[in-house]
């Protein structure tokens, strides 16, 4: 039964394998090239072009599941709006340049251009929403602005933007593949990792036909999948082998689609730093968009996998027959080797990233 588990589990990664390592290399460049600093200084108005900007930067962004928080709360004290910022908080951890690769490798290329452009509404709807309602957020202190939530460890807004745009071409591209492969990759390894196991274990032990036995009824399985994932804090990354797996069982691409939304987007950290920075009304604007979001969009996903008769589960199904190609062995050894060297205990370092402290220091 192991080694079947471990069977499954090493097909999936190492079919994954290539597409990962793209996209962890896609978010250094991102990193180096369009810093969170830059991104504030076009979110300040109130209003839905700012919203829009919020949205459509937050897509992109290689932000770790830590990371986003910060950012987030970083743009809002630097004068970002207040649907601005819960927008960016949206988008962010709801799709991403690796995530996507994942999912063209997992998934298939429908629902690699569906996620996106199903986070960058989600995060317009919230954010247009949430700029209606008053500003009932209590002041941040003092104390708050330099600490990231959660974290303990500075704000990423911090660094001034001037400063990194003077910074050569070439340190900043060295700067965001060692962020990309070293601290992103140390924050959404582990959960990545979490969800490749557990895809292996659906795999091995759920029935072929599973919800189409027990979850045959559309609406149904799309309020199953959003309340799974509204409680879970797992990555964007880490969201996507759960959800091939699941629908290999029989799941809809539509309820796929909202565990991809909800998952990431909501669990008790963040709503936490919602409802302290942003109010208790935005909080609740906040929730209740995006799973009226997340369910309307599945639906109309279903609707259109329906229209267009795509059988999304011919392309999942191709998982593992490819695992033993050259390209896909070797971007998984090398991709283990990186694991090993981000993990390994000689290279503990504080939560979140944060960088080592200087010997002798205080």
């Amino acid at each position: 039964m192991l080694l079947g588990i471990l069977r499954e589990c090493w097909e999936i990664f190492a079919e994954s394998a290539p597409y990962i390592l793209f996209g962890f290399f896609a978010a250094g460049l991102l990193k180096a090239l369009l810093p969170v600093e830059a991104v504030a200084r076009h979110l300040g108005k109130k209003s839905l072009g700012a919203v829009f900007k919020a949205s459509l930067f937050g897509i992109p962004l290689p932000l770790c599941s830590c990371g986003e928080i910060p950012a987030a709360v970083g743009l809002r004290k630097q004068g970002a709006s207040k649907g601005a910022s819960a927008a960016f908080l949206v988008s962010v951890p709801e799709t991403g340049v690796d995530s996507v690769a994942i999912t063209y490798a997992l998934l298939d290329p429908v629902m690699t251009v569906v996620r996106p452009v199903a986070a960058f509404v989600t995060a317009m709807v919230t954010g247009s929403f949430i700029n209606r309602l008053p500003d009932d957020a209590p002041p941040v202190s003092s104390a708050e602005e330099n600490i990231a939530p959660g974290c303990g460890c500075p704000d990423a807004s911090e660094g001034s933007p001037s400063s990194l745009q003077k910074e050569p071409l070439f340190k900043r591209l060295r700067g965001g593949l060692d962020y990309a492969f070293g601290e992103l990759l140390e924050d959404i390894g582990k959960w990545l990792l979490l969800g490749i196991a557990i895809a292996g274990a659906i795999a091995y032990f759920v029935p072929a036909d599973f919800f189409i036995r027990f979850f045959d009824n559309e609406w149904l399985s799309l309020l199953v999948m959003l309340g799974l994932g509204v409680p879970l804090y797992i990555c964007a990354s880490a969201t996507t082998p759960v959800a091939a797996a699941l629908v290999l069982k029989g799941l809809s691409p539509g309820a796929a689609l909202v565990f991809l939304l909800a998952g990431p987007a909501t669990n008790a950290a963040t709503i936490t730093i919602v409802w302290r920075f942003w109010g208790k009304g935005a909080t609740a604007v906040y929730l209740a968009s995006i799973g009226v979001c997340s369910l309307t969009l599945g639906w109309l996903t279903n609707r259109f996998y329906a229209w267009a008769d795509i059988d999304i589960t011919r392309w999942v199904a191709d998982i593992g027959e490819h695992a033993d190609h050259p390209v896909m062995l070797v971007s998984a050894f090398i991709l283990t080797a990186l694991f090993i060297r981000v993990f390994w205990p000689w290279r503990k370092r504080p939560a979140c990233g944060c960088p080592d402290e200087e010997p002798g220091g205080t």
